[in-house]
């Protein structure tokens, strides 16, 4: 790929970045935050889409594009995306890392598409998905309280778990599985049978790994009586919003396969009164 389209292709990822956040639940959480906050959010939302374009999306070296993305971390921002993280880095004083590993998630994808245990997916979500909750922590000045941020990746990895539930015919497009091989054995389920159709094999490798998610959504949610006010309603909205796409996944038979079972907005604004109400 030529120099230029290197440069450029960060910034034309970016573009679609505030289209999806508008059919995404994010922003309905995000709104529960405390308005001061709300800008910080958005800005860390925009990076991790970015990222996940570039590793997903991009055409040509990948890994160059990411290797590029993690210099501009430190160097001065070319992008929009870029120019309101590093705002946003300054204001609240975030710690580099957790950046750093959203890149390096996806690095990995670029090298790994088969997770043997549990355990590898649980290392891979410390990359993927626990460094945005820490940076949320960082955005409320809670990142160095040990058992805060021990609720938040539990979390955060439950919810990236939901997005794999979600998603098997996705990811496998994509060439990955990202369920662990141990529980497809167990099941009886090969990776050509996450392209579907559902059968009653599939159905109960969803479920199994569902409750595990589960599980890791509930003993998150007394982060939000810790962070208390409207950051701990903000993320109560996130654990619960996960716990509603496993009921919708379950109502739906874990046929992940004829539609993608999410919660609906609906259901999204009523647990957000519901949030609104208990706090």
């Amino acid at each position: 790929m030529a120099e230029t389209s290197l440069l450029e292709a960060p910034e034309l990822a970016a573009e679609r970045i505030d289209a999806r956040a508008a059919r995404e639940n994010f922003p309905v959480a995000s709104l529960l935050a405390p308005r001061w906050a709300r800008p910080h959010l958005r800005a860390i939302y925009g990076f991790a889409r970015l990222v996940d374009n570039l590793g997903d999306e991009a055409e040509g070296d990948r890994g160059a594009l990411l290797d590029e993305l993690e210099r501009e971390l430190d160097g001065p921002p070319r992008t929009e995306i870029m120019r309101r993280l590093h705002e946003t880095i300054a204001a609240r004083g975030l710690s580099r890392e957790p950046f750093a590993r959203l890149i390096e998630a996806n690095r990995i994808d670029q090298a790994k598409s088969r997770y043997e245990t549990w355990a590898e997916v649980r290392e891979y979500c410390a990359y993927s998905a626990d460094p945005v909750g820490r940076l949320v922590l960082g955005i409320y000045g809670r990142a160095g309280q040990q058992g805060l941020v021990a609720m938040s990746d539990s979390v955060c990895t439950g919810l990236q778990l939901v997005n794999f539930l979600q998603d098997p015919p996705r990811d496998l497009a994509l060439g990955r599985v990202y369920l662990p091989q141990e529980s497809l054995r167990r099941f009886g389920v090969t990776d050509a049978d996450l392209a579907g159709p559902l059968t009653e094999r599939v159905a109960a490798l969803l479920r199994f790994e569902g409750e595990r998610a589960r599980g890791l959504l509930e003993a998150g949610l007394p982060l939000a009586r810790a962070l208390g006010g409207r950051p701990g309603t903000s993320v109560a909205l996130f654990a619960r919003g996960g716990i509603a796409a496993l009921d919708a996944l379950e109502r739906a038979g874990w046929d992940v396969f004829s539609s993608r079972p999410a919660p609906t907005r609906f259901t999204f604004a009523r647990l957000a009164i519901r949030e609104l109400v208990r706090r």
